[in-house]
């Protein structure tokens, strides 16, 4: 038998749940997890091309960097088409993290892993990586932002293959593909989007027990890892005032904080002189 708290619990998530929208990275990864068809669809529209054939589709994926203690990422969608060009679709609500130098790691990254070894440079396929964000993050109003690689001197495209596409999530035109599409983006309900391919797999996971299942999981991990981060940044908080007491080694204030004894000698080592 279900209890209050926990019924509470429940209804709290699938209230969260009855929420979302495309925008949000629970709903957005699973939408689009393995669906050629939906993902196809979005890299028509936003690359204006109609002849793209996605071969496979991957959400969450970790790209891991290759140097000790660097910064890996994790890919929201990451999609290979039949002419083996890769994307990387990414879902932003917040401006922060739409960030220009974001975009510079994402493209580095994924173009990092595109080549074997002893293939020629020359081979490597061009990579999209495409910021979807909830606002006109460029603020020039409009739909689309492109970013290529130019020569200064001549104004002429560099044609590395790496490309940088910026998607306005505010931007609104019934009449165009794309206004359509972010139309889309920040619908709650499935009844009142366009394109039935999106449609179809919203109203699955809210709005089907199976799909609400799912969500839930999703939601409930979500919420666990970050009460997770917030709490090792509490225990961080203490180490950093431990550290600063100087009353104790290392060894004690890991033990005592329950931290990794690496992280509190890098604590330990950005400490003021």
């Amino acid at each position: 038998m279900i209890g209050e708290a926990e019924q509470g619990q429940k209804q709290e998530v699938l209230k969260l749940i009855s929420e979302m929208r495309l925008f949000d990275d629970s709903l957005m990864t699973l939408v689009f997890d393995r669906n050629i068809p939906a993902t196809e669809l979005l890299l028509r529209i936003l690359l204006k091309r109609e002849d793209l054939q996605v071969l496979e589709v991957t959400a969450q994926r970790e790209y891991k960097s290759p140097v000790p203690k660097g910064r890996s990422i994790i890919l929201d969608v990451h999609a290979v088409d039949a002419k083996k060009r890769e994307y990387d679709i990414e879902v932003q609500r917040a401006d922060a993290g739409a960030d220009v130098h974001r975009a510079r790691v994402h493209s580095s990254m994924l173009d990092s892993k595109m080549l074997k070894a002893r293939q020629e440079f020359k081979d490597i396929k061009d990579s999209y990586v495409i910021f979807i964000s909830e606002n006109d993050v460029m603020g020039a109003g409009l739909p689309l932002y492109h970013i290529e690689r130019t020569i200064r001197e001549t104004g002429a495209v560099f044609g590395d293959g790496s490309h940088i596409l910026y998607v306005n999530g505010s931007y609104k035109d019934d009449k165009d593909p794309v206004g359509r599409l972010m139309h889309d983006f920040r619908c709650v309900s499935s009844v009142d989007m366009f394109y039935p391919l999106l449609a179809e797999q919203v109203k699955h996971f809210k709005e089907t027990e199976g799909g609400r299942k799912i969500m839930s999981k999703n939601v409930e991990d979500w919420a666990m890892g970050i009460a997770e981060k917030k709490a090792f940044e509490v225990r961080k908080e203490n180490a950093r005032r431990l550290i600063a007491r100087g009353k104790l080694s290392l060894e004690e204030i890991a033990e005592d904080t329950e931290l990794p004894l690496e992280v509190v000698e890098e604590l330990a080592n950005m400490q003021p002189a």
